[in-house]
């Protein structure tokens, strides 16, 4: 079998001498280990290994694509023809080109080695001894409907004939436990998520001990008059609410009519306390890469200056179309992927308070722990939102009870104008999506 890097060579040298103008060899290998327990023991267990190449290159003036598993001399002549066939039916008039490099790139490292040498017996040892601390806890935690260990590592090599060379690696490792609690006829869930590139900070008592207490603080669950509340977002809702917005501040969904902020950049969206960042750099993300799906160097950007948005995100087709420069924000899934535009790791600017003090300013409101039902409760292109919530009442800067069964409503663009404070503790959620704890003026809160 060949090498990555003389395969990407022979490729981009042969696609040349079949009449490819310009052309581009993208390479990826990831490999995973996940490992679920149940009742002290191994439950699930899965590794996985993916690697492929991607190729696509300007035949006649149109863009073609190909991709590949197989990394040998067989596959060059496929991925070639395959890319040709399919530039001659494609028709792409966007006049798409292969990018000849930015002028620099950020050295930044995405990856630890140490995290390599952990052992998968290591791994599995720890999370039993969350399991089994979390059930010890209190006789009224029953199970762990979901007690998860994940890790990944993985590379991308990106080549092309305009003399781009690039290459970075990641890995990192999640944690995903989930509790269920009864009490009497009540029955409630907690969970908690950890993620980090050194095994070492994680401790399995305090992970069992934060999860145990998330739990057993939803019991005695109680109704509270539907209507409109001032609502508290913790940091792991507020992010997962703004993963699911995310896609507004793409140019190709404000150039297809599909956002809001179409010709919106300049003008004011959101409240003075609001400022918007995407950072690849960010050191408690775990999204972040030097450069883009297209070899753009990526940077730290500020999207949303203290409610005024400053740009939106772009790949080069984009920016070509809206006469500006790429954001470094094109997106492959993977080396089969087309390029889209997504952020690298998006996140709310923390404020000065903690979360204590911003409840504390809350006669009768709303504490939001847990969003569910996302995806199908949104709409991203009105950016109306009705989802289950699970969390608090607040009475006089205090929480009083959990709320049995609520759902919040509202509107994400008008909640962006109306957040009223933000906290200093910045989360992010796996997939790169950060947020500190959020005041919100109000939202419909209805309690079944």
């Amino acid at each position: 079998m060949m090498n990555t890097t003389d395969f990407q060579k022979e490729l981009l040298k042969q696609a040349k001498a079949t009449g490819f103008s310009e052309a581009e060899a993208y390479y990826e290998r990831s490999d995973s280990f996940k490992c679920m327990i149940f009742n002290g023991e191994v439950d699930s267990y899965e590794t996985s290994e993916e690697a492929g190449i991607g190729f696509r290159g300007l035949y006649n003036g149109n863009m073609g694509y190909a991709y590949t598993e197989k990394i040998d001399e067989s596959s060059i002549a496929f991925l070639v023809e395959n890319a040709k066939a399919n530039a001659d039916i494609l028709d792409e008039s966007d006049n798409s080109s292969i990018f000849e490099g930015s002028k620099e790139y950020v050295q930044h490292s995405f990856y630890n080695p140490e995290l390599k040498k952990i052992g998968i017996p290591e791994k599995i040892e720890l999370i039993k001894a969350i399991e089994q601390k979390v059930l010890a806890y209190d006789p009224r935690i029953t199970t762990l409907n979901y007690c998860m260990l994940e890790d990944f590592n993985s590379e991308r090599l990106m080549i092309n004939n305009k003399g781009l060379s690039l290459q970075d690696e990641r890995n990192g490792l999640y944690i995903f436990v989930s509790a269920v609690v009864k009490a009497d006829n009540e029955m409630k869930t907690g969970h908690v998520i950890k993620m980090t590139r050194d095994f070492h900070t994680l401790n399995a008592d305090e992970i069992a001990t934060e999860l145990a207490k998330e739990a057993l603080s939803y019991l005695g669950g109680k109704t509270i008059p539907s209507g409109k509340y001032p609502v508290v977002f913790r940091h792991d809702s507020a992010a997962s609410l703004l993963a699911i917005f995310s896609e507004i501040f793409s140019a190709e969904n404000t150039q297809k009519d599909q956002s809001l902020l179409k010709g919106k950049v300049g003008e004011k969206i959101g409240s003075d306390l609001l400022t918007l960042i995407d950072d690849p750099f960010h050191p408690d993300a775990f999204s972040g890469s030097s450069f883009d799906g297209e070899g753009v160097a990526t940077k730290k950007r500020t999207i949303i200056s203290n409610g005024t948005l400053e740009t939106i995100l772009h790949n080069r087709k984009t920016a070509k179309i809206d006469g500006c420069e790429s954001t470094g924000n094109a997106y492959k899934s993977s080396y089969k992927g087309t390029l889209t535009i997504a952020p690298q790791n998006l996140y709310i600017a923390p404020g000065e308070q903690n979360r204590e003090q911003i409840l504390s300013k809350l006669s009768n409101g709303v504490y939001i722990t847990n969003l569910s039902g996302l995806h199908s409760g949104t709409n991203t292109i009105s950016g109306d939102f009705s989802v289950e919530a699970t969390g608090y009442h607040i009475k006089d800067g205090n929480i009083e009870s959990p709320i049995n069964q609520m759902t919040i409503a509202g509107n994400f663009y008008y909640l962006m104008k109306t957040i009223d404070a933000i906290a200093s503790d910045l989360t992010f959620q796996p997939g790169g999506y950060g947020s500190p704890s959020l005041l919100v003026k109000e939202l419909a809160v209805t309690v079944d």
